[in-house]
């Protein structure tokens, strides 16, 4: 039977040849994740009643990211017992106070075409960027995975969504993803995988493929993943990750998809997601002249270094403007520390940007750059509905690191492209 990419990943990960749609199948696990959020404290009280030891330590990665740094003594007492727990327990693979789990993962070459992840956090998905079959879970799951090794896996149907054509200057993953969120409704896209194709991904620097499976779950996908090409290649082997086999994680020529849906990168404008729901998504134009107090480039979906670069882009020569905060928190210290080395740290800072820890922070309303009542924040990270970053009166629209951008030097929403000309 012909196979897409996500059944073959499946499939090797259930020992089988091939699996069908619907099919209810149990697979082993490549790699397991937790963070500080759901992770030792939720599992480690679970494993003690068990008496259940992890099924293998080098297989699972643990990572403070929620609560990093700590902001009160709660959060310092959570970050504690993460650090304790790992160490009692061996845990090689831990990450504190590094960056974000989701962009770690692939930064630190422990993914790569054909691994099946699964992480204990709703943007797992991150991972199929680089082929990899990734799925987020909660506590008690993961808790079985890291004692089993092994997860039971109903196999999606797949939809592949083809981007044709050449994006614009000043158009982003991003804008890309959102607008998808906008045609797409979340019962349709409801346990599948969305496979992304096409000319315009094929360009696509690794940084926004990351963006666009990041966002999986504001779409109400199982997972996305992104046949490797030399693209993957190339960044894997960047981070010591050999690649040999990549013509085999492509989807077979006549594999069966529940729907295709093509789309024109080229005449793609920068999209803003209203306050509520990422799927509240239309042009830049929009919502021109809506006015911000805050403008925020951070989380897994939007602070890697590719965002850095495209908010450093809009910003040189110019400076925030008055009465508005331009918050900048990396999603981990590679990335801070590329961007201090290639001179965008300084570009963004001398325009009046405001340097934040890496983590998530206020994208979770857990950190620096919470909302007060009633302000306006435009951010890029993932997440809108209500309450997201701070009070429940505030509001918080989503774009792109260029709109974000965009919107901190002009003091209101605008089309990022007016300032790139």
């Amino acid at each position: 039977m012909p196979q897409t990419l996500a059944q073959k990943l499946i499939a090797k990960a259930a020992g089988r040849a091939s699996v069908e749609p619907d099919e209810i199948v149990t697979c082993r696990v490549d790699l397991a994740m937790m963070h500080d959020l759901q992770g030792p404290r939720r599992v480690g009280p679970m494993l003690d009643k068990l008496g259940a030891p992890i099924w293998d330590t080098d297989r699972l990665v643990v990572v403070s990211d929620h609560f990093a740094p700590a902001i009160d003594t709660d959060a310092a007492g959570i970050l504690d017992f993460t650090r304790k727990w790992a160490k009692a327990n061996g845990i090689r693979h831990f990450y504190d106070m590094q960056g974000i789990s989701h962009v770690l993962l692939p930064e630190r070459g422990h993914l790569r075409p054909g691994t099946f992840l699964v992480g204990g956090d709703s943007h797992t998905p991150t991972g199929g960027a680089v082929g990899a079959f990734a799925i987020g879970v909660g506590s008690t799951e993961i808790c079985g995975v890291i004692v089993t090794g092994e997860i039971w896996v109903r196999v999606p149907r797949s939809i592949r969504v083809n981007w044709k054509g050449k994006i614009g200057h000043g158009v982003a993953g991003k804008d890309m993803i959102l607008k998808q969120c906008a045609m797409l409704s979340m019962e349709a896209c409801d346990y599948r995988v969305i496979e992304y194709r096409g000319d315009a991904i094929a360009a696509l620097p690794m940084g926004e493929r990351l963006t666009l499976c990041n966002m999986s779950p504001e779409l109400g996908a199982k997972t996305s993943v992104i046949p490797p090409d030399p693209v993957t290649v190339d960044y894997l082997a960047e981070r010591g990750v050999k690649v040999d086999d990549a013509p085999r994680w492509q989807s077979d020529a006549d594999a069966g998809y529940e729907q295709t849906l093509d789309l024109d990168a080229g005449a793609l404008e920068p999209q803003i997601s209203a306050p509520g729901s990422p799927s509240h998504s239309a042009g830049a134009g929009s919502y021109q002249k809506v006015a911000i107090d805050q403008a925020y480039i951070g989380a897994c979906t939007g602070a890697k270094l590719s965002d850095l670069h495209m908010a450093a882009e809009v910003v040189r020569g110019r400076r925030v403007a008055p009465g508005v905060r331009f918050l900048i928190a990396p999603a981990s210290q590679q990335t801070t520390a590329s961007a201090a080395a290639d001179g965008t740290l300084a570009a963004l800072t001398a325009a009046g940007a405001i340097l934040l820890p890496t983590g998530c922070g206020a994208c979770a309303g857990m950190g620096a750059g919470t909302l007060a009542a009633g302000e306006v924040c435009i951010a890029s990270s993932a997440r809108n509905y209500k309450g997201r970053m701070g009070d429940n009166t505030s509001q918080v629209y989503l774009g792109s690191a260029y709109s974000v951008a965009a919107a901190a030097v002009a003091g209101k929403i605008v089309d990022p492209r007016e300032l790139l000309q």
